[in-house]
């Protein structure tokens, strides 16, 4: 088999997932914002002569998004922290430059409807800082007992942001644990423990929809593969993009992204205990 042929055959097939969740808007608006992503982990991969693979994508053809994401392979030992930084901190930037000019043009297309008159079958979902503040700026404030009917490009930068702020947990070879073991080295460990516990508790609190995040973050566990110079610390500039970086994390993030799905569970969890 020829060596990008498993990588052509998963994106035609995530193009297809996508197109039947989403139509053919989603669809290419989605998968740009996932391909800027990759590409950013595989340029830089390629700048320090780190071998890696081409994206692989992963289709999923049941919504909420009609796919998984995408991941890249690094095939050798990564040379040094700022390599390691680099390579973690260019995926979420390169998404994210795309994700959000999609939710501001996605706005200007959207609908401002009564609630009433909301779709039956129409999903609500939660917004994150980032999205609230770009909503307000674009739309204003809305009148009461309205919604927004998103556009399909504003749902996949809304994607774009969710799928961003997963990335950037500071937890085992996720982006955002890359990131941390570049700044603080074996002592990120204890970071990775503090992420599996924070996001432990929103799922116990807020919605048990997590619970499948926990098992993830249980699974990657804490440890990270040290770069072969693990000692130089990084750069000004590097530490500060790390800061920025997180700073990301916590505007992206949604503790509660699907909120019928988490009240469903959670009234399922209810009647399961009061039988």
């Amino acid at each position: 088999m020829r060596p990008f042929l498993p990588n052509f055959i998963l994106f035609l097939l995530t193009i297809f997932s996508t197109l039947l969740i989403g139509g053919v808007i989603y669809s290419l608006s989605v998968i740009s914002i996932l391909l800027a992503h990759e590409m950013g982990h595989y340029l830089a991969s390629r700048r320090y002569r780190v071998s890696s693979s081409l994206p692989y994508f992963i289709p999923f053809p049941l919504p909420p998004f009609g796919t998984l994401g995408a991941i890249i392979r690094t095939r050798n030992v990564i040379p040094h922290r700022r390599a390691l930084f680099d390579i973690g901190a260019w995926g979420p930037l390169f998404g994210l430059s795309l994700a959000i000019p999609a939710v501001v043009v996605g706005l200007l297309l959207s609908e401002v409807t009564d609630v009433s008159q909301l779709p039956a079958n129409s999903m609500a979902l939660g917004n994150s800082p980032m999205f609230s503040v770009l909503q307000r700026l674009v739309l204003g404030s809305l009148p009461p007992d309205t919604d927004v009917i998103l556009h399909p490009i504003a749902y996949a930068g809304w994607v774009g942001l969710f799928i961003t702020s997963l990335n950037l947990l500071p937890a085992g070879q996720l982006d955002g644990g890359h990131i941390i073991y570049s700044l603080f080295g074996p002592y990120s460990k204890v970071i990775f423990r503090l992420t599996l516990l924070g996001i432990t508790l929103i799922c116990l609190i807020y919605n048990l929809g997590w619970l499948l995040l926990v098992i993830v973050l249980l699974f990657i566990g804490y440890r990270h593969p040290p770069p072969l110079d693990d000692h130089t610390p990084l750069d000004q500039r590097r530490k500060i993009t790390g800061i920025f970086a997180f700073c990301i994390l916590f505007t992206t993030f949604t503790p509660i992204p699907f909120p019928n799905f988490a009240m469903g569970i959670r009234e399922a969890l209810q009647s399961w205990l009061n039988l």
